[in-house]
């Protein structure tokens, strides 16, 4: 019913409705966030693997939401574009933003376990959709797989030091109050992102304007509000491998769990175009790792080139598609 009532609406409703589901979906996952995280402390997991799962995981719902809603409704180009999108946007506007305000430090683990394994996963994608434009359920099987493995992986590294103040913390948020706030935000979440798809390809359609071209620019920007908060106040408040954690491992989430999973569930096919956000999105993680590598740290300047790198791909998306 919200899709026929949308795409006969005018474009300044449909404009209005996505700037307000972003904001929605923003609110949503900072409860999921805050919610997520103060019940994982209860684990004594450590800040770099709660960044990695927990709230990489929590960041990622509204990625998931719109990503399985456009993929169930046959929208392949929104499906895997806010994706292949929110990953070029996590790494290039957020991590190198992030980098321009601080420059961030990385370590060993965060290079060489879980940059190798965002490195394989995004190569495994470009192979998979790159070659037929087109994503199975037996590659989504493998890819959601792959997650599993990898959180099993995680959870049983002990090495890290804790989350300070983790029990008082826990303490001051019963737990009652943690699981409404979780399941609150992931309904508005996922409300909000069903709106959001169908505002998104009403507004493609009218502006003749590819859905895969709105999908890697607006959605993906809109869907990755909650990594903006999360990354951006983990660097002010010196939580480095929080902040860092949480973008590679929201990517992750978005490789292997969300498109995993969407692909297991209904096939996608999406736009020619989707090849060149690929290698971009491939040459992305490439650059964050050496980054990352280079003096253990993300410095000022190669936050800023990130930024620019991010910049360039969206100019080339909008060019693409008016030529």
């Amino acid at each position: 019913m919200s899709g026929n009532f949308l795409s006969n609406a005018p474009v300044w409703l449909n404009a209005l409705i996505v700037l307000v589901t972003m904001l929605l979906i923003a609110k949503g996952a900072q409860w999921v966030v805050v919610s997520a995280s103060q019940l994982a402390k209860l684990l004594g997991l450590s800040e770099l693997v709660i960044g990695l799962t927990v709230v990489a995981m929590g960041t990622s719902a509204p990625e998931f939401a719109v990503t399985l809603i456009a993929g169930l409704k046959g929208h392949g180009n929104i499906s895997v574009g806010n994706i292949v999108g929110s990953n070029i946007f996590n790494l290039g506007f957020i991590l190198g933003g992030c980098a321009l305000v601080k420059a961030i430090p990385t370590s060993n683990k965060l290079v060489w376990r879980d940059g190798m394994v965002l490195f394989a996963a995004t190569v495994f994608l470009s192979i998979v959709v790159g070659v037929d434009l087109h994503l199975g359920r037996l590659e989504g099987a493998l890819m959601f797989t792959g997650l599993v493995l990898y959180i099993i992986y995680l959870l049983y590294q002990r090495d890290d030091s804790l989350v300070p103040e983790a029990v008082s913390s826990v303490a001051n948020h019963p737990l009652f109050k943690q699981c409404l706030m979780l399941g609150g935000g992931l309904v508005m979440i996922l409300a909000s992102s069903h709106l959001m798809v169908d505002a998104a390809v009403s507004i493609a359609t009218d502006f003749g304007v590819s859905q895969w071209v709105i999908a890697v620019t607006i959605v993906a920007a809109g869907t990755s509000a909650p990594e903006i908060a999360t990354s951006l106040t983990g660097v002010l408040k010196g939580h480095y491998s929080l902040s860092a954690g949480n973008l590679i491992g929201s990517d992750l989430f978005n490789l292997l769990g969300v498109l995993g999973l969407a692909g297991m569930l209904q096939p996608v096919t999406t736009d020619p175009m989707a090849r060149i956000s690929l290698l971009a999105v491939t040459a992305m993680v490439i650059v964050t790792v050496f980054f990352m590598r280079t003096g253990w740290r993300i410095s000022r300047l190669e936050g800023g080139l990130l930024v620019a790198f991010g910049l360039v791909r969206w100019g080339f998306d909008f060019t693409s598609w008016m030529a």
